[in-house]
């Protein structure tokens, strides 16, 4: 079904995957390096028109469009406000579709989509308003371009299938490109996804994807890399087919995604009324990759990834046939998910040897496409979901989608079944719509199954999961009365819709600029919109304060800072920053407090031992070797200890909350995406890194970091600490990792702000 090279590999003439440049000689009578082939995958040119530092080993790429919704895009313009911003240098599109439904915390989420109004007015951008489309939707549909390059502040921010490499970042980094300053990364290696065969009926991307993600996810083979979707299997798929499996590669921990294009995504374009921005991408005769996936569509079939990962993955034929090993697997797996502090037991879903789930979501970027909901309508076509207590819940992932839906009679179909369409919205996928009750079990397409993804609260008892499935297997369930079934075994026909796109919709909703700034224009603020509080630089020795130990094998940024309900906060650094690790470590917070006071003491010009007496033997152990730290060279906050940290979303509050609080840095074996890590630093704090096994330190140990802001400057490797145990002091090794010479400088500054204040 997959198989993964174990070494990098030649693509010849789009077609034969060779090893051996001796073979590829003999193929084509030409003698290349894999050096000199590596120019001729997609991504190479793609990120080769983009760079602007002249050297494609260390890019600094400028994007073409700029993309942010509702629970980002305030703090981006913030930052930005507060380092100049005076126009959007390129095109920004603001969308509303995660705090959209404007139901919880008074006026707060409707204040965020006023202030994005006024900005894309003021400052010439565009503003999607609340329920006309997903982020994702509204880009492929009216932004994408072949040969581009989109930079989002989410992290599913992905458009290859459509010729377009797009990237799903932190806010900083939109910050970045706002104030005419670039995108800085060595360059990235690229996978081959080389595809053959076809699809069997009834299997649709979300399978294709989750057997992708499967393979992929825990050996790290295409981590931060760019996955290059080529090979004859690609012809074989729809537009909406490339797009479902597209939008998923986030889940790989991939960099970004780029796919070969054709007459099929010409066709796209012409839908679209956007035939100019089409563009034929191929590797060229000979091109090199890192590494090669190569996947037989036709082997692909149904899936399911139980919960709490997308890469927990197995055909749903297996998890029926072996439901009692794979429910106690996952059982196991959800002892350290959530800690052992709630009761977790999936075997209660087995009725009479079948596996009976409660809820069925179809939406979002990934499931809400007119394709997956026309074919699921086709399943579910005369039947019924039943009257007992499960659910459906369809999300068209745009209100264009939704029109046709309405015109071509599949949302008639759909609603006679008994379940219920709704508007754009991204809720589902972010635990903040269709919250399953207490231990009920929810099958999804959208994009992730991470702890409380479904809107579960661990600390208040609750506990309900996901798992994610195609919209067509999901439909086949929900004809069997919640009855897990693959949808190869519906025998009926797929009518094969046509698409119409009706462009009149946006053209009569959306505000778009042109491009044009209106520097009259006043910003419409609301109560809960708070500028970033004042961050210190970074000081010449730093004494930190282990507030959080944390040793699941993945931390997601959903456990950093849980989203949901607190989303409405996002626009309110402290206020959002009191829920920082609530469903990890609720202690986290108040701890964080005590170490913050002195620091704020510090800054005060005043002694910390008095706001923080404990530290008084910590400072006495300190100066037992360094009798010269003290007032005016010392700073005191708290860090954080992962094992592998910031999976999942693009989101900088994962950073931004810890800093808020007077979090100096993070602690980890590694980083699980690059996003996370580019976070920390754009957020002034020092990623470092310690090496696998025992940890020198432990949750409330004090950790001495000498002559920390030299080091930074002067770009040393190792870094040597101390922890402060018994009055004395242990020395113990760490590293930062390689930085670019901004980077440092942000970090001494305190924060990107900092860098950029004018």
């Amino acid at each position: 079904m997959i198989k993964l090279l174990e070494t990098g590999a030649y693509l010849v003439n789009g077609t034969d995957i060779v090893t051996e440049s001796a073979e590829v000689a003999a193929k084509t009578g030409k003698n290349i390096t894999p050096e000199e082939a590596k120019k001729n995958t997609i991504a190479y040119g793609i990120l080769e028109a983009h760079n602007t530092s002249g050297n494609m080993e260390k890019l600094q790429i400028k994007f073409d469009k700029l993309t942010s919704h509702d629970i980002t895009f305030v703090g981006i313009i913030q930052t930005a406000r507060a380092s100049g911003l005076e126009r959007f240098p390129v095109p920004y599109v603001l969308t509303n579709c995660h705090n959209s439904l404007c139901a919880v915390g008074g006026t707060i989420n409707e204040d965020d989509h006023m202030f994005g109004l006024t900005c894309a007015k003021k400052y010439g951008g565009v503003y999607v308003p609340p329920h006309q489309a997903v982020i994702h939707q509204f880009a492929r549909e009216m932004l994408s371009g072949g040969g581009k390059m989109i930079l989002g502040s989410d992290s599913h921010t992905r458009y290859g299938a459509l010729g377009t490499m797009a990237m799903g970042e932190g806010g900083p980094e939109l910050v970045k490109q706002l104030l005419n300053q670039t995108y800085d990364i060595n360059m990235p290696g690229v996978v081959g996804i080389y595809l053959t065969g076809a699809p069997v009926p009834g299997v649709g991307p979300q399978d294709v994807a989750l057997a992708i993600i499967g393979a992929v996810f825990n050996n790290g083979y295409v981590k931060n890399k760019v996955m290059e979707f080529v090979g004859p299997g690609v012809s074989a798929l729809s537009a909406d087919f490339r797009i479902g499996i597209d939008v998923m590669t986030t889940e790989t921990t991939c960099l970004s995604s780029i796919w070969r294009t054709d007459d099929t995504i010409r066709e796209f374009y012409e839908i679209h009324k956007r035939p100019e921005d089409y563009k034929e991408l191929n590797p060229g005769d000979v091109a090199y990759y890192d590494g090669m996936v190569v996947v037989d569509l036709s082997a692909i079939k149904p899936m399911i990834a139980m919960p709490f990962h997308p890469s927990n993955v197995y055909t749903i034929e297996e998890l029926n046939a072996n439901l009692d090993d794979i429910l106690c697997d996952v059982e196991k797996k959800a002892l350290v998910s959530l800690d052992g502090k709630i009761e977790y037991d999936l075997h209660k879903k087995v009725r009479n040897g079948k596996l009976y789930v409660d809820q069925g979501i179809i939406a979002g970027c990934a499931g809400g496409g007119f394709e997956n909901i026309c074919q699921a309508a086709d399943i579910l076509r005369g039947q019924s979901i039943g009257s007992d207590e499960f659910t459906l819940s369809v999300y068209p992932a745009s209100t264009p989608i939704y029109m046709e839906l309405a015109k071509n009679g599949v949302l008639a179909d759909l609603l006679a079944t008994g379940a219920i369409v709704k508007t754009a919205f991204c809720g589902p996928c972010f635990g903040a719509g269709d919250t399953p009750a207490n231990n009920a079990f929810s099958i999804r397409h959208s994009t992730r199954n991470f702890p409380n993804r479904e809107g579960s609260k661990i600390q208040n008892g609750q506990i309900s999961s996901v798992a994610l499935m195609d919209a067509r297997s999901i439909a086949a369930t929900a004809a069997n009365k919640g009855i897990l079934t693959p949808a190869t075994d519906f025998a009926g026909e797929y009518r094969k819709q046509q698409y119409y796109f009706d462009e009149t919709i946006y053209a009569n909703r959306v505000f778009d600029s042109k491009g044009a700034a209106d520097p009259s224009v006043e910003i419409q603020f609301g109560p809960n919109i708070k500028d970033w509080p004042a961050m210190s630089a970074l000081p010449e020795n730093l004494l930190l304060k282990v507030v959080s130990e944390i040793h699941d094998p993945v931390t997601t940024t959903d456990e950093l800072i849980p989203s949901g309900e607190t989303s409405s906060y996002r626009s309110n650094p402290l206020g959002l920053a009191e829920f920082a690790l609530s469903r990890k470590d609720p202690a986290y917070v108040g701890r964080a407090k005590e170490v913050q006071k002195a620091q704020k003491v510090i800054e005060a010009g005043q002694c910390p031992v008095e706001a923080l007496p404990e530290m008084k033997p910590v400072m006495d152990a300190v100066h037992t070797r360094f009798p010269e730290v003290g007032k005016g060279n010392l700073g005191v906050g708290s860090t954080i200890f992962a094992v592998k940290p910031g999976d999942g979303s693009a989101r900088e509050q994962a950073a931004s909350c810890q800093k808020v609080l007077g979090g100096w840095a993070n602690i980890a074996n590694e980083y699980a995406t690059k996003r996370y890590r580019s976070n920390l630093i754009n957020w002034g704090m020092l990623p470092f890194l310690i090496p696998q096994g025992n940890l020198p330190f432990a949750n409330g140990d004090y950790i001495f970091v000498p002559d920390i802001r030299n080091l930074v400057a002067e770009k040393a490797e190792d870094i040597t600490a101390y922890v402060v145990k018994d009055g004395a002091l242990e020395a113990f090794n760490m590293r930062l990792g390689e930085m670019t010479d901004d980077e440092r400088e942000i970090i001494l500054k305190g924060c990107l702000i900092n860098y950029n204040r004018v």
